[in-house]
This record gives C-alpha cells, structure tokens and sequence, in this order.
C-alpha cells in the first residue's frame, strides 16, 4: 500500500475522503465529481492512497489544498483542475498551476472583486507587474502568465470569464540565448576523470544520446536494446512524446562495463546505492563532482549541456536538422534551430573568408 503525508493532514478525520473538500460554492449545473478510491488517515498519522496513480495522488492533493482557499472562483478552480486530470497532465503540473492561479485570484480579491464574471484585462496586467515587481525571472512569469490563461481560457468556455479578457494576449518577449554547449576540449577533461563504470556509463549515455536526465534515470532495463543499440523512451520528460535514441560505440562500451556489475534485481537501468533508483540531485552531484575533479567547476556547466554539446556535435559533424530533431524530441523544428545558430559552418566559413580580404586590404 502506498503511503504519502499530504499537507494539511490534520485536517482529515479518519476515513474521511478528500473529495468531499471544496465542493460547496459549485452551481448545481457542474458536472459530479470524479469518483476515486476513498484515502484515510491511519493510526500512523500518515495519509493513505490505496491503489492511486500519480496523477491520481496529485488530483487530491490539489483539492486539499484548494479547500482552504477562500478566493473568487473557487469552485471554478476546482473542475479546472479536475479537467486537468481528465487530461492526463503530469502530476508536477498541478502545483505550478495552482500556485499561479492562487496569487492571481489573490490579487483580483486585492482589488475588491468577488467574482470571476468581475476579472478584466487590468488584472492580468496588475498580475504580469507584480511578478515582475517580485523579481521574477521573464522566463518564471511567462509560465505563470500560461497556467493564469489556461484557467481564464477555461473559464471563458463556461461563459464564466469575458471573451474580451483573452481576445488579445499579452506576450512577454523571451531572449532568446542560445544553447549551453561544452567546449569539446573540455569534454574530453571530463571523461578522463570518470573511473567510475556507472557514473562513465550514465554520462557517456547523456552525451551520445541526447537523452534528458529525467528521462535517463526513468529508463528501465526492458528499454535498453543492445542488440540494436538503441534505447526506447516511451514518453518524453518534457513534451511526453515517445522517441527512439542510439548508442554510439563508447556509449555501447561503457554501458556494457556496467551492465556487468549492476545487481540484475534492480529495475532502473541506473540506481544509487541502497535504493531502486536514482534522483536528480544525486546524478547533478556526480556530475558537479566530476567537474570539480576535472577542474571545469568554474565553467558553469550543468547536465543539461550534455544534451546541447549532442546536438551541436552532431550539428558539426553534418547531420540534417530534421534528422536531429526527432533524436532531441522535439515537437517543433523551430526549437531544433536554436542549434545551428551555434554550428553554422558555412557562415563561420564566409566570415572568415570575408575577413581575410578585408584584413588583405583587397575590399577596398
């Protein structure tokens, strides 16, 4: 049996289900609650989720966290973030939305509005200052600016919200930089210092695949095809979709170092020890560590450059754009372009070949 503490769970009595939390200021013609099975709150003091999913345990506790709530709309909030879970989002979704749609309904109740029918275009441009005035970074507002949309947009479709709050978006311009890529002297520093067959294993992988480390540590043994070199991702860690990547042939031998001393019990291709798994601040760590090492600390460089050096290198040595798009899961080639600003080759070629008969004094 699963067991979680959820928060707040003082509040829930014995055999008292969560479901029955928030529900009192919905119209009668919202549609019921979804029915999923009864949590409780053993002797223990802990609070029990028999037979639920993540999604499931992310659904309720967003409703218990919603019952304390006492804001504008609050009804409506809840059948957003039930149709949420008709929709299959990823139970770490749940959080960053409500959060964002707390402190803009906080900030509508600021302004002494009771209702959503109230909200206006002024409160999402008071919301975007405040945020802004928080200190948060652009890239923080525009996610929070979408979980606020989302719900306004859902709202709209109830005949909740006016049309003319969504009519025009506003959109907060993203600068636009450019991938973290590692310097390829630099790479080579780094796996001269890995003794270590897992730890040689995990970022060999990284590096020739392109694989997010979340990814990387959900892969189980039964995705690993050595026969075909290749490692199946059944969903995405980002866009959740599916993709194929390939082992290159120091992946192929680091992985088969490893794969001859891990325990066979274990699930996950990778494990910390003691444990079925492995979490990401135990591979960022193995990771910092080995650029301490190979005296590269001083570069900022994170895991998530493995994945960027992938693409460029591949980008260097000649591979198409839309090949590489599909290896990096990416749903739009636009996102993939941001690659060949780093490794144009032709424009790099033609600066220099312009800079030579400048500096010749031959352009004059």
């Amino acid at each position: 049996m699963d067991q979680m503490t959820t928060e707040n769970s003082s509040n829930i009595s014995e055999k008292e289900t969560l479901a029955d939390f928030g529900r009192n200021d919905l119209p009668a013609e919202f549609p019921p609650p979804i029915i999923l099975p009864e949590i409780y709150r053993g002797k223990s003091g802990k609070t029990f989720y028999p037979e639920y999913t993540q999604e499931a345990k992310a659904l309720q506790w967003a409703l218990n966290r919603l019952a304390g709530w006492e804001l504008p709309g609050k009804g409506h909030v809840e059948e957003y973030i039930r149709s949420m879970y008709r929709r299959n989002f990823r139970p770490r979704t749940y959080e960053s939305a409500l959060n964002a749609i707390h402190d803009f309904l906080k900030g509508v109740r600021a302004a002494g509005k009771t209702r959503l029918e109230e909200i206006s275009k002024n409160d999402i441009e008071a919301f975007i200052e405040h945020e802004q005035d928080r200190g948060m970074k652009i890239s923080t507002v525009r996610t929070r600016l979408h979980c606020v949309n989302a719900f306004l947009g859902f709202a709209m479709e109830a005949g909740v919200v006016s049309t003319a709050v969504l009519a025009r978006r506003i959109r907060l311009r993203k600068p636009e930089t450019l991938p973290r890529a590692m310097d390829p002297d630099d790479v080579k520093q780094l796996l001269s210092v890995i003794d270590n067959p897992k730890d040689r294993a995990m970022i060999m992988v990284l590096l020739r695949t392109g694989m997010r480390i979340g990814e990387l540590l959900n892969t189980k043994t039964h995705d690993l095809h050595l026969r075909d070199r290749k490692i199946d991702i059944y969903e995405g860690e980002k866009n959740r979709l599916g993709r194929v990547v390939y082992l290159s042939d120091d992946a192929m031998s680091a992985l088969k170092a490893w794969l001859k001393i891990r325990d066979h019990q274990k699930e996950f291709l990778f494990y910390a020890t003691g444990t079925k798994s492995m979490s990401y601040s135990t591979a960022r760590q193995i990771f910092v560590n080995y650029l301490h090492k190979a005296g590269l600390v001083h570069k900022g460089y994170t895991v998530h450059c493995l994945r960027h050096t992938f693409a460029s290198e591949l980008l260097n040595a000649g591979m198409r754009i839309e090949h590489l798009q599909p290896l990096m899961g990416h749903s739009s080639l636009d996102v993939t372009r941001r690659y060949a600003r780093l490794t144009d080759k032709t424009r790099e070629e033609e600066y220099f070949r312009a800079m030579s008969i400048i500096e010749r004094g031959e352009g004059r």
